[in-house]
């Protein structure tokens, strides 16, 4: 059956980088499987749950996963179609709930709040995530709140500026939270669209910083009259499972809205956005696929999956 492929331009673009984005995932995914192609027998269910386990989509989802395959081929046969479909039939079904859409609120500014741990990529996604609503059309403001370090802070004006986005931030050392009150107040009266804050990379099991989370988020409360629209939690897919118990903390510190999956070129690892996700029990609103200003896309199941399974 002919795959149907995004017919435009840019969606073909897209799906080109989400496809490369995958391809090390993919190839130890199916790779092993490649030899079974002409001989599909019943040996196909254990090497499949070899492969899943392998690309850290986890025990549990692994368990139905397999069973969900098994049930389908038992029905439709078992040549290398039939397992490609039921493959991708079951991961739909496991990332049920995890795409979620972003758009931005009738209430401007619209306030993101980006929190992780260190080195998952934080202050590169809020610059992407920025540079994408600016292609679209509004107005975002990025805000350098991670004052720990001054090499942050310079990352993000750089960034910032290649983007062509306007930044607020103050000297190292300053309190994160007074730099969130200047940001939102010129946000305000200059009519910004979007306010993007990006906090220290923190270890989820450092309790004072994770305290001074929820002081920022406070600011936004007071300032604003509700919390921070989005308070996204960026995941490292090369760290696998692991993400998921750093959430814990950080959700108890601003009550978390959603995720953001980084670094899914660079990894094996790519299932175990399942596992996270259903963990979590949070949407994926982007994931990113390479360095670059645009290689970050909107989550979305079906492509996720068609990337992973045929490519």
């Amino acid at each position: 059956m002919t795959e149907n492929r995004p017919a435009d331009d840019g969606s073909r673009t897209i799906w080109d980088r989400l496809r490369r984005g995958l391809a090390r995932t993919r190839d130890g995914l199916l790779g092993p499987l490649q030899g079974t192609k002409d001989s599909v027998g019943p040996e196909i269910l254990a090497r499949l749950e070899e492969v899943l386990l392998s690309a850290d989509v986890g025990p549990e989802e692994t368990a139905t996963i397999i069973a969900q395959v098994e049930a389908t081929l038992a029905t439709a046969g078992a040549d290398w179609p039939a397992v490609e479909g039921a493959l991708a039939a079951a991961l739909r079904g496991a990332l049920a709930g995890a795409e979620r859409g972003f758009t931005l609120p009738p209430v401007r500014p619209a306030v993101l709040l980006f929190v992780g741990v260190n080195g998952s990529g934080k202050t590169t996604t809020v610059a992407k995530v920025a540079h994408r609503l600016s292609q679209d059309g509004a107005r975002p403001l990025l805000v350098a709140a991670d004052t720990f370090r001054a090499a942050a802070i310079d990352q993000l004006v750089n960034l910032a500026r290649e983007s062509g986005v306007e930044v607020v931030a103050h000297r190292p050392g300053a309190d994160p939270g007074a730099v969130v009150h200047d940001a939102l107040e010129h946000a305000r009266t200059a009519g910004y669209d979007a306010v993007l804050v990006d906090t220290a990379g923190r270890l989820q099991t450092k309790r004072p910083l994770m305290e001074e989370l929820g002081k920022v988020r406070r600011v936004v409360e007071r300032l604003q009259g509700r919390p921070p629209d989005e308070r996204l939690l960026v995941v490292d897919a090369t760290v696998g499972q692991n993400a998921i118990s750093q959430a814990e903390l950080f959700h108890e510190a601003v009550g978390l809205t959603g995720l953001v999956v980084t670094k899914l070129d660079g990894t094996a690892r790519g299932g175990a956005v399942i596992p996270i996700s259903r963990a979590l029990g949070l949407p994926i609103l982007w994931i990113g696929l390479g360095e670059g200003l645009d290689e970050l896309e909107p989550f979305r199941t079906d492509d996720f999956v068609r990337a992973l399974v045929r490519g």
